[in-house]
């Protein structure tokens, strides 16, 4: 058996997790950050119909 090389494997595979781990810890967080900014684009969407209830409600179709 090997143990220099054995010992180079294992260094990797930790390396090679632990780079793991922080891209998706980083992802996470874009995803979060994503989808507390959806969260504020639609209260507000919310708020506009609110304050001008008649905007966008109704379609006119000619024919």
């Amino acid at each position: 058996m090997d143990i220099p090389a054995l010992s180079m494997a294992l260094s990797q595979t930790k390396t090679l997790g632990d780079v793991g781990t922080a891209v998706l810890g980083k992802s996470l967080d874009l995803a979060r950050e994503q989808g507390a900014e959806m969260a504020a684009m639609l209260d507000s969407a919310g708020m506009e119909l609110s304050v001008n209830p008649a905007v966008g409600g109704n379609i006119d179709i000619r024919v």
